[in-house]
């Protein structure tokens, strides 16, 4: 005679090799290494005192930064100027003479220097009736005010510089001037990762 065939056996047996053969599935693509299409970290890694960015910005953007700078810069401070960016860069301010206080507006045309920093040169000054050399005011004005210590003011070449390499972010990042260009609105600086310490020594 015939053995009967136990349906609910079968079906018991098919379960079981269905939830095995998920299980091996799963463990052999959770363990398994993914292919991916990422680069090398050699491609990825930028050497020290590199550029990882190139900034574009405009006057205005320029102008409420530099606002903002000057404002924290010059806190607590009785003897306050004002630069911000037109066709030329603009210095506006205050100093005495004679214990009287006198408005002055002196005008820079910006050049980048080789090494990324910008210097000013001093080309036109607005001082009231007065008719003071250009040179006379920019020594008043470096013995008045406060500049930081990346600013160098120079009466005798009627220049002011903007030492950018000296300007260091709180991360040792630093910035250089690419290109400046005020009449048609174009200024382009680069971001620098921290130098190598050692490379330096």
């Amino acid at each position: 005679m015939k053995k009967r065939i136990n349906g609910w056996k079968i079906a018991f047996l098919v379960l079981v090799g269905v939830l095995l053969g998920g299980i091996i599935f799963t463990t052999v693509r959770v363990f398994s290494t993914r292919e991916t299409n990422l680069p090398p970290s050699s491609e990825t890694t930028v050497p020290a005192g590199s550029p990882v960015l190139t900034m574009n910005t405009n006057k205005k953007k320029l102008n409420t930064v530099m606002a903002y700078f000057l404002n924290d810069l010059q806190k607590g401070s009785d003897v306050k100027y004002e630069f911000y960016l037109e066709n030329q860069a603009m210095l506006k301010g205050e100093f005495k003479l004679l214990g009287a206080p006198i408005d002055f507006y002196l005008y820079f045309d910006p050049y980048v220097m080789d090494n990324g920093n910008v210097q000013l040169k001093a080309r036109d000054l607005s001082i009231g009736t007065l008719s003071l050399p250009v040179s006379q005011v920019m020594a008043t004005i470096k013995r008045s005010y406060d500049f930081p210590k990346w600013v160098a003011v120079d009466s005798k070449e009627q220049t002011i510089t903007l030492k950018l390499n000296e300007f260091k972010l709180n991360n040792g990042m630093f910035i250089k001037a690419n290109h400046i260009d005020l009449v048609n609105d174009d200024i382009q600086f680069s971001l620098y990762l921290p130098k190598d310490k050692k490379a330096d020594e």
